[in-house]
């Protein structure tokens, strides 16, 4: 979901002759009547195919976003709440399957067909069932507006020779899946634009009052992600990154958006008395959330300051004072702070029996190596070279360490910004790829995540002194605000449970 807004008048679009015939040669679909609207939409793609197009995606979503949460009840209570706002949607015919991914990042989203996702990462900072409805209600908005499939229209029409050409050549079919998907990543990472994400704030509102919630929840939601963008940005500069923001479009869209607080106020308005009814479902909320975890999760390894510690890997290792350590669901990465170069660390399972040199040239591809010398951190069997691979600014030289550890090959490259590398760079890079080890025993309990609990504060409840007894590197008090909906100041109502980290 985005906080970016969209508009409600839309033009009726116009079936040009040239398309029709080439949708008439292609078999494709032309005008339909959109669920929400009734008007007449230029579309290219049947609800069957819309369907199967959410179906095919799923998997790949999953693998992206680091699987679904495990945690039955959890999802179960997901799937309450999503249908119950869905069912009295504009497509309340079709099945919706609401996930929540196992991912730290602040984020949900839609696929064509029903297909709705939501990340641990934005239910830590959501502080009641109301919100959780009206995040979800924004992405069944998209589905029911049929957003992404228009989107992958515009783009399939203005490519309708190579899809004609992917009919007739059987060899581009994969690819023009590929496209889509990259489409929908797209949507995923960017949104669907200013109008078409404020209707869907607009029928997320709509579908909450039809559901007994409080459509002004839509109003926090924006809230909390606003506040998420805030604090993101600041630890950014500090950082000196570039920040990672939800969908990227809180800029033109925040807390007091007049067009927001008039489509918002409208539904409220029309919904009559009994929004005043409502019920947020706080505490229902916040005991589902107990227990959930927060930040890095065990199966991903956890980051902690400049080391990492991976349970499922038995391995251990630390990157070097200054240097930024992220935990992405498929690799980790690791930066300098003049980020002149950047350590990728991956894993892969051993099949069979290879030496690390025959892994290099047969699994990496690798076959000209140079510079080849012994690397047998902690004991472990292991090899390192300089090799030249590919990269997006082309070919650059790399250096690359493999070490084994329980049937799997452990995997570092290192590529500097400029070529030779700085000593700096080089010899950082070297001590991050002799830090790596099994785990120690002591180390076990830091691979172990962090998780939400709840307190009840008391009148004596000083927030300062709270946050420096949480087990969090920095920024502390900040992050507590954010999670209990009081950032950058505030105080939670008397008898109000608080989200901590343990």
């Amino acid at each position: 979901m985005s906080s970016r807004s969209a508009g409600l008048q839309r033009q009726r679009p116009v079936c040009y002759s040239l398309v029709v015939a080439m949708l008439m040669l292609s078999g494709l679909t032309g005008c339909q009547t959109n669920p929400v609207s009734g008007r007449q939409d230029f579309v290219l793609m049947s609800e069957e195919e819309e369907i199967a197009l959410g179906y095919k995606s799923h998997p790949e979503i999953l693998s992206q976003y680091g699987g679904e949460y495990h945690d039955a009840a959890l999802q179960q209570y997901v799937q309450q709440v999503g249908e119950r706002v869905a069912v009295r949607s504009h497509r309340s015919e079709l099945h919706y399957r609401f996930t929540v991914l196992d991912s730290p990042e602040v984020n949900a989203f839609a696929l064509p067909g029903g297909y709705v996702y939501i990340t641990r990462g934005l239910m830590a900072y959501l502080n009641s069932e109301a919100e959780l409805a009206g995040v979800l209600g924004h992405e069944v908005g998209h589905v029911t507006a049929r957003h992404s499939v228009r989107q992958i229209s515009g783009q399939r029409a203005a490519g309708i020779g190579y899809m004609i050409g992917a009919i007739l050549v059987p060899e581009l079919q994969s690819q023009a899946v590929s496209d889509l998907f990259t489409t929908l990543s797209g949507a995923i990472s960017s949104g669907y634009g200013r109008e078409h994400e404020l209707e869907a704030d607009r029928l997320g509102a709509e579908y909450l009052a039809r559901s007994g919630y409080d459509p002004r929840a839509m109003i926090d939601v924006i809230g909390v992600l606003k506040h998420q963008e805030e604090f993101e940005r600041q630890l950014a500069k500090e950082q000196q990154r570039t920040p990672h923001i939800y969908h990227g479009v809180f800029a033109s869209h925040p807390e007091n958006d007049q067009r927001l607080q008039q489509v918002i106020g409208a539904v409220a308005t029309a919904s009559g008395p009994s929004t005043a009814s409502a019920h947020d479902n706080r505490e229902q909320y916040l005991q589902h959330i107990k227990g959930m975890v927060y930040g890095d999760g065990e199966d991903n390894g956890i980051v902690r300051g400049q080391h990492f510690y991976h349970i499922p890997y038995d391995i251990a290792l630390e990157a070097p004072s200054g240097w930024r350590v992220e935990n992405q669901p498929v690799y980790l990465l690791i930066r300098p702070g003049d980020d002149h170069g950047f350590i990728q660390f991956t894993a892969e399972d051993l099949h069979k029996k290879m030496t690390p040199l025959e892994f290099v040239q047969q699994r990496l591809g690798i076959d000209k190596v140079s510079a080849t010398s012994p690397y047998a951190p902690a004991g472990l069997e292991g090899i390192r070279l300089e090799a030249v691979i590919k990269t997006a600014s082309g070919p650059r030289t790399a250096m690359i360490a493999i070490a084994y550890h329980q049937k799997r090959a452990l995997i570092f490259t290192a590529v500097a910004r400029r070529e030779p590398p700085e000593q700096a760079f080089s010899s950082g890079a070297t001590r991050t790829f002799d830090s790596l080890h099994p785990l120690q025993e002591h180390e076990r309990r830091l691979g172990k995540p962090q998780r939400l609990q709840l307190v009840t504060p008391t009148a004596d409840t000083s927030l300062p002194v709270l946050a420096r007894s949480l087990p969090l590197a920095s920024h502390a008090e900040e992050q507590l605000r954010l999670l209990n909906g009081i950032y950058p100041a505030g105080v939670l109502p008397a008898g109000y449970q608080m989200k901590i980290i343990e």
